[in-house]
């Protein structure tokens, strides 16, 4: 039996999948073909997650989650299902697989394919992912995915990457706010409010970043809800 592996960093991602409560970095079974891993952030804990989930006899992997765009044509809510991951080099996904995935998806959802690019750290100024784009050619960006897709590689097993935008270009999560922000996406209260009182992050700029997540969510909603947390689990249809 075929199962699928999905790694999320962010819990509002994992969310996305299964309503349950989802504990923090451990496999959790979301039913007979699919097994969910909550991360964190990074591309270390990625790696982690994707090989924990391969050491369990998942027989593909998911990255699941949102991404930032490089392109300015793409707005919250628009679904990349990538060609490949750049990291310095292209990592391949299972075409096949992507394919048959985005040909059941509804047709109002906006997807596009094209490349996603590895960043080490979230960027936070338009600057960055322009420079960015004009570097790799990628129309999306994500901290995840490469190394989820190196242990798919190493392993063998199918792989894709599903990621829902969450800012535009233009853009970004200011880096003052980023260490407020726990591993999982969720957010520390006491220094939230602190930034708000030195006026460092804006309110204005936290309901622009709720939209987002929103949209993007919403998105990744649907997706589940259309294919299953499977996205399709049958290994015949997995071929490279």
């Amino acid at each position: 039996m075929s199962v699928t592996g999905l790694v999320t960093a962010l819990r509002a991602e994992a969310r996305c999948i299964s309503s349950a409560r989802i504990p923090f970095n451990e496999k959790v079974q979301v039913n007979d073909h699919a097994v969910l891993w909550l991360s964190g952030m990074g591309a270390q804990a990625a790696q982690t997650a994707a090989a924990g989930l391969h050491q369990h006899g998942v027989t593909a992997l998911v990255s699941f989650g949102v991404a930032g765009a490089l392109d300015t044509s793409l707005k919250p809510g628009d679904l990349v299902l990538p060609d490949a991951i750049h990291a310095g080099e292209q990592l391949p996904i299972t075409t096949q697989w992507r394919n048959r995935l985005q040909h059941l998806l509804p047709a109002d959802i906006t997807v596009v394919n094209g490349i996603i690019a590895n960043s080490a750290a979230p960027l936070t100024s338009e600057t960055a992912k322009r420079a960015l784009a004009q570097a790799t050619g990628a129309c999306a960006v994500d901290m995840e995915s490469a190394a989820i897709a190196e242990v798919a590689a190493a392993a063998g097993i199918p792989f894709i990457a599903v990621r829902a935008i969450i800012d535009p270009v233009q853009f970004s999560p200011p880096a003052a706010l980023l260490g407020a922000v726990y591993p999982d996406g969720g957010v520390n209260p006491l220094r939230l409010t602190m930034l708000l009182l030195k006026r460092t992050v804006h309110l204005s700029t936290l309901m622009q970043i709720g939209a987002g997540m929103n949209a993007a969510c919403k998105t990744l909603s649907r997706v589940i809800q259309s294919v299953g947390a499977g996205l399709d689990s049958q290994a015949s249809d997995r071929s490279t």
